[in-house]
């Protein structure tokens, strides 16, 4: 059963990796200014992810879609962004958003759709 999911997981990577490319959406085009403010905000968040994970792709492909440059932190590959996820979220599940406020405390926010909520509330149409 071990080499069956290994298996899948070999086909499928190399599919989810290019409908991603594929279905990637355009940067917005915001002025100079506006870019930069958003940029400030972003540098406040890190998304901890799995290249090949279909709910992270999604969650990429919001940040994108907003115009935000958020710092993508591989879970899967990286054994310190690993450890940080379990133990500042802690779980080892992906994505998750690790959100610092500006009072210091540190929010983890977990599933796609939770963190699409979050970006469009709160970047959506640069707010």
């Amino acid at each position: 059963m071990k080499y069956f999911f290994k298996l899948i997981r070999l086909i499928l990577t190399p599919v989810v990796l290019l409908i991603d490319k594929l279905t990637e959406p355009a940067w917005p085009e915001y002025s100079q200014k506006e870019q930069a403010r958003l940029d400030k905000e972003a540098a406040k968040l890190s998304l901890y992810h799995f290249r090949t994970c279909p709910f992270c792709v999604k969650t990429r492909h919001d940040l994108r879609r907003l115009g935000l440059n958020v710092e993508l932190r591989d879970a899967q590959n990286d054994a310190k962004y690993e450890q940080e996820l379990i133990e500042g979220g802690g779980k080892r599940q992906v994505p998750c958003l690790r959100i610092q406020h500006d009072d210091g405390k540190v929010e983890w926010l977990y599933e796609s759709n939770d963190i699409r909520d979050y970006l469009e509330q709160r970047y959506g149409k640069a707010a």
